[in-house]
């Protein structure tokens, strides 16, 4: 399955701050370091904005962590009820027609919420409700998109799935 990297900035976006709120190193500078290297414009943040995109990105873990495709749908339309802008199109900066989710106009934390609800809903959609999770492995609070061939990743990284592989390995050899 392709998926268009237009449509994936707000769902990388999504993980990089649920991941990093998992991590325990959230802070005005490491949120701020995230939102510039996902090229979020005019990313001022005051340290009630950060307490604001940290609430919100509470609500981002839930759709990570649905069971199932209907959980998703629940929680991604909650996110774009309480988040996502009018959305419009606009070929800005010579770029080819995108979506955009919420006005340049409006604060920091008003565009990311649109612009994670947004294309939260859209690799939804295209992902036919799945591709998107939580890391299998029980030790490890990241989550991911899943954009691999077959659709069946089940951990964060490859670090993740030894460690996992190598964990059941010594169980079974214990039985």
């Amino acid at each position: 399955m392709q998926f268009n990297h237009d449509n994936m900035t707000g769902a990388e976006l999504s993980v990089a701050l649920v991941n990093l709120d998992g991590t325990g190193t959230w802070s005005r500078e490491t949120v701020l370091e995230v939102l510039l290297d996902s090229q979020v414009r005019r990313a001022e943040l005051t340290d009630r904005a950060c307490q604001e995109l940290r609430d919100w990105t509470r609500s981002l873990r839930r759709v990570f962590e649905a069971g199932s495709s209907d959980l998703r749908c629940d929680a991604v339309n909650h996110l774009l009820t309480t988040g996502a802008g009018r959305p419009y199109l606009t070929t800005h900066d010579g770029l080819r027609p995108h979506l955009h989710f919420a006005p340049e106009s409006d604060d920091v934390v008003a565009r990311v919420k649109a612009v994670t609800a947004g294309s939260l809903a859209i690799f939804t959609v295209e992902a036919e409700g799945t591709r998107l999770g939580a890391c299998a492995r029980t030790t490890c609070d990241a989550v991911f998109v899943d954009t691999s061939r077959n659709g069946r990743r089940a951990y964060c990284s490859a670090r993740c799935g030894n460690f996992d592989a190598v964990a059941r390995h010594r169980t079974g050899r214990r039985a």
